[in-house]
């Protein structure tokens, strides 16, 4: 039993964490090198990496998607750490509106002339911050979706991301509180009633030990009587 419940855990542990990384925004030193207009099929369970289409398009099988094409400074620890490589990673461009994850952004057109404006060569580089969510997948065409974007004087600056550091603070806060109120709530209601059936099984079982016993002493007596008549030997 043991073993299962640490199993469950884990597994939600690994669910939650798992969705956070997705939501969560994630900070990308890039240079800009292109971008597009591609039309994109959404009839497969693929659909679920891509924005909700707004109500005119939600018949829609296929859609046209701005996607930003960049060089991005690899990092490590998280992304605290940055390396002097570079990969390719390319953005979608979609408006989240008002669906999850939240961040109701409406400024796609703004945010693609702003990525226009800072396309650069390897000659001339102008280097950004790119803040998206989301995944980069080749397998099934996954491309994690950019929420801003702003230039900064190179390569090798020091993103801090604030909002997920205030929201796992806020979260860890969360369910100190919470687990507070379910010890509370535990100590004031669960348990008295707990304590109360454990009276109740234990008077229970007292009661059918009592009935036992006396049925026993009733078998005893009618041994004794069939004893009594048996013709000695």
């Amino acid at each position: 039993m043991r073993k299962i419940k640490i199993t469950l855990r884990v597994l939600a542990l690994l669910i939650v964490g798992t969705v956070l990384h997705y939501a969560l925004p994630q900070h990308d030193i890039v240079r800009v090198v292109n971008t597009y207009q591609e039309r994109q099929d959404l009839n497969d369970w693929t659909s679920i990496f891509w924005a909700r289409p707004d109500d005119q398009s939600a018949t829609l099988i296929n859609r046209d998607v701005q996607f930003i094409q960049t060089v991005k400074k690899k990092t490590m620890l998280l992304g605290f750490i940055p390396r002097d490589t570079t990969e390719v990673m390319v953005y979608r461009n979609e408006d989240t509106g008002w669906s999850w994850p939240f961040y109701f952004k409406f400024d796609t057109a703004n945010l693609q002339t702003e990525a226009d404006d800072l396309v650069s060569t390897s000659e001339a580089p102008k280097w950004a911050v790119m803040t998206h969510y989301g995944w980069r997948n080749e397998y099934i065409s996954a491309f994690p979706n950019a929420i801003a974007i702003r230039p900064v004087d190179g390569p090798n600056v020091t993103i801090i991301p604030w909002f997920n550091i205030v929201f796992f603070i806020g979260l860890a806060a969360l369910l100190l509180f919470i687990r507070a109120m379910w010890r509370q709530f535990r100590q004031r209601s669960v348990d008295p009633l707990l304590d109360a059936a454990g009276d109740q099984i234990d008077e229970v079982q007292a009661g059918v030990a009592e009935r036992k016993g006396r049925f026993s002493r009733w078998l005893g007596t009618w041994r004794k009587k069939d004893n009594a008549r048996l013709p000695p030997e």
